[in-house]
């Protein structure tokens, strides 16, 4: 019996051995599959990422020469290898990115081969027995001191790089310059060489399809804006249930782009760290307050915070009687509809970089709708109503009320860079729906306006008008000069 179980056993696992040979072909094609579909989509997520390898590529071909080329190899030999290392590690996906880590290599590789050298000279001064001792003194100086320099948030922002370097390139120029009499020349040719790496980071990085940090900061404070007044759009009609309920998943998905905004803080100031190294380019001139988009950033997540306890309320399991409901229905969708349309006026204001001055008038229906909001909630309507039942309800209209406080706060914000940045301002005569449409003849036609007086042309034939006519005219006036 154990021999028929042994060979049973063997026969079993040859069968498996088998199955999974067979099997391994199958398995393979689908890996394949899987990962040829993976690098397709984060290509088509971001076509820049296919062309930011390219340029890397293309970045370490070029310092590659150094190798390649005899005159060059002889000049620099193995230190040649520090441009390669420099444009690995300094090219990045922007810009600004790519001006910060090269200026902060450069500028700390410099200072650091400086005061190595001299620090060398230094220490040949003290004698044979002290050279050692005071070399490993001033390493364990300059590295206590950079290190420490490193847990301010202001200099880790945008110095901790360079710090690093500082540090490497010390302790490597210094200390083997105890062992090695040509110091000076080894100084000398890694700081050529880094530059040359960096240089080529950084024209590869502006002139072959370059990605600029400020703007990807400003279409991402945008469109975070423009989330915000998605959702609140469509929160009135979701809340009380007007639409109905065969609407699809896919067709609420405007109910959840809020939560992106939540977590927004860290790649925003990011992308301003670097866009502040960044030189003027497009719509954006050099010392563009990207400070202020952080403030604005700022003030949306604040929103989104009410946002998020709003959308708590859409599934709850204690949900208001649909007496509450009814009572506050109107009220609620007015405050919702204005507040998400004066967002979404916003953001369509910065993505065009023009004065937002069309968000004014929903804001003013929104405040409106929520000092009638406040009334309500005041009246006596909810004495003899049962408290659970009403307590959801109140909950919802207060919240909502902080949601157009938050929008009045974006909007002073996004004024404040508006004219801190001298974006353009839309006369009139250009319809809100024009201004929607993005035609390029409309924003053609916006114009600088001067506020700083207002010019009233009066017509011959305006002194035969009729009475009605000259009645209505200060209202006219009045309608200009409020534009």
């Amino acid at each position: 019996m154990e021999i028929g179980s042994a060979s049973g056993d063997k026969a079993g696992v040859f069968t498996q051995g088998r199955r999974w040979l067979n099997a391994l072909p199958v398995k393979f094609k689908d890996k394949v599959a899987d990962t040829a579909t993976n690098i397709k989509k984060v290509g088509q997520d971001d076509p820049r990422r296919v062309i930011h390898s390219l340029k890397v590529g293309l970045a370490l071909a070029l310092v590659s020469i150094f190798y390649y080329y005899q005159p060059l190899y002889s000049n620099f030999g193995v230190t040649a290898m520090w441009a390669i290392m420099t444009v690995v590690v300094v090219f990045e996906f922007s810009v600004g990115a790519t001006l910060g880590k090269g200026l902060n290599r450069g500028m700390a590789t410099l200072l650091a081969s400086a005061l190595g050298v001299g620090a060398h000279h230094l220490a040949n001064l003290s004698g044979h027995v002290g050279e050692p001792i005071l070399l490993g003194s001033l390493v364990f100086l300059q590295a206590a001191i950079s290190t420490f320099l490193r847990f301010f948030p202001k200099i880790k922002a945008r110095y901790d790089y360079g710090l690093l370097i500082f540090i490497l390139t010390f302790s490597l120029i210094s200390i083997s310059g105890f062992r090695d009499d040509e110091i000076l020349e080894l100084a000398h040719k890694r700081v050529l060489t880094i530059f040359v790496g960096g240089c080529a980071c950084v024209i590869i990085s502006i002139v072959v399809f370059p990605v600029w940090a400020g703007e990807d900061l400003h279409n991402l404070i945008a469109l975070n804006i423009e989330k915000l007044g998605n959702f609140l759009e469509g929160f009135g009609d979701e809340y009380f249930k007007r639409t109905g309920d065969a609407e699809s998943k896919d067709d609420k998905k405007y109910l959840e782009g809020y939560k992106s905004v939540l977590n927004s803080k860290t790649g925003e100031e990011s992308l301003a760290n670097f866009a502040a190294w960044e030189p003027g380019h497009g719509r954006f001139q050099f010392r563009h307050p990207w400070k202020q988009y952080l403030k604005v950033g700022t003030l949306a997540r604040e929103c989104a915070y009410r946002i998020e306890a709003l959308n708590g309320y859409l599934n709850a399991d204690i949900q208001a009687s649909s007496e509450v409901r009814s009572r506050i229905q109107e009220a609620c969708t007015n405050v919702s509809i204005e507040s998400g349309k004066a967002l979404k006026e916003l953001s369509l204001t910065m993505k065009k970089m023009v004065q937002p001055s069309s968000a004014d008038s929903h804001i003013e229906n929104a405040k409106s709708a929520a000092k009638n909001l406040k009334s309500l909630l005041k009246s006596g309507l909810w004495e003899d109503t049962d408290l659970l039942k009403v307590i959801p309800g109140i909950t919802v209209a207060s919240i909502l009320n902080e949601v157009v406080k938050c929008t009045e706060n974006i909007a002073e914000s996004v004024h404040e860079l508006a004219s801190i940045a001298q974006f353009k301002s839309v006369e009139r005569t250009v319809s809100p729906e024009k201004l929607h449409s993005g035609q390029p003849q409309n924003i053609k036609s916006a114009q600088m306006v001067n506020y700083s007086h207002v010019v009233v042309n009066v017509r011959e034939s305006t002194m035969a008008a009729s009475p009605s006519e000259i009645s209505s005219a200060p209202k006219a006036i009045k309608h200009n000069m409020e534009v």
